[in-house]
C-alpha cells in the first residue's frame, strides 16, 4: 500500500500525462485552443521570435514571478510540465489524427466534451499532489490562497483574461476556448472534492 508521499508523486506524474494526452483531443476538436494558448499565440504574433522560443522565455518570466510569490509551487510537476508536457501534446494529437484523419463534426465535438473533462480531472489530481504545477496554473492557486476568492473563481478570471488579451492582439478565440475559460476552474473544483483529495488524504 502507498504511503502519502508515494501517492503524491503519483497524483503528479499522472495528472499532468493526464493533462497532455487531453491536449491532444482539444487539438482532435479543431474548436480553440485553450485560454493560456490564446494568450500566448496572441502576444507571440507581435514578436519576431519562433513559437517555441517565445513560449520557453514567458514561461521562464513567470517562473521568477513565481518564484518570488510563493516557491512552493515550482518542484517536479512544474519541470514535467515544462520538459515532457510538450511531447506528449505532440503524441496524442498525432495518435488522435492518425486515428480518425477526417472527424465528423459529431466526433469532434465529443472530443471537445471529453477533453474538457480529462484536462479537469488531471489537473486536479497534479494540483492535489502538491509537487509542483505549471506556472500558469499557479496563478489561480496562488490567488485562491490569498483568500481573493475560491478557486473555480480565480481560474475563471485568468482564463478569462488571458482569452480577452489574446484576442485583441489577433488571436483566434474557438468555441473550445471559451467552453474552457468558464467550465474548467468549477470541474477541476469538483474533481478536487471529489476525487483527488479523498485519494491523497482518505475519505473523512
Amino acid at each position: 500500500m502507498m504511503n502519502e508521499k508515494q501517492r503524491r508523486i503519483l497524483m503528479t506524474v499522472g495528472g499532468v500525462l493526464i493533462c497532455g494526452f487531453s491536449v491532444g483531443l482539444f487539438n482532435f476538436s479543431l474548436f480553440g485552443m485553450d485560454p493560456f494558448q490564446v494568450f500566448a499565440h496572441g502576444v507571440w504574433g507581435k514578436t519576431s521570435m519562433g513559437y517555441g522560443t517565445f513560449y520557453m522565455i514567458l514561461n521562464l518570466m513567470m517562473l521568477v514571478v513565481i518564484y518570488f510569490v510563493d516557491r512552493k509551487k515550482i518542484g517536479i510537476g512544474t519541470v514535467i510540465n515544462i520538459f515532457l508536457l510538450g511531447y506528449v501534446v505532440q503524441f496524442s494529437s498525432w495518435f488522435f489524427q492518425m486515428l480518425i484523419p477526417d472527424p465528423t463534426l459529431l466526433l469532434r465535438s465529443l472530443a471537445l466534451g471529453v477533453g474538457i473533462l480529462v484536462i479537469s480531472f488531471g489537473a486536479a489530481i497534479y494540483f492535489t499532489g502538491d509537487l509542483g504545477v505549471s506556472t500558469y496554473d499557479a496563478v489561480a492557486l496562488v490567488m485562491a490562497e490569498k483568500k481573493v476568492a475560491k478557486f473555480q473563481y480565480c481560474r475563471m478570471g485568468t482564463d478569462l483574461v488571458c482569452t480577452l488579451v489574446g484576442f485583441l492582439f489577433g488571436a483566434t478565440v474557438g468555441v473550445g476556448t471559451l467552453v474552457t475559460a468558464f467550465f474548467m476552474g468549477p470541474i477541476i473544483a469538483f474533481f478536487r472534492r471529489t476525487v483527488a483529495e479523498p485519494f491523497r488524504y482518505g475519505r473523512k
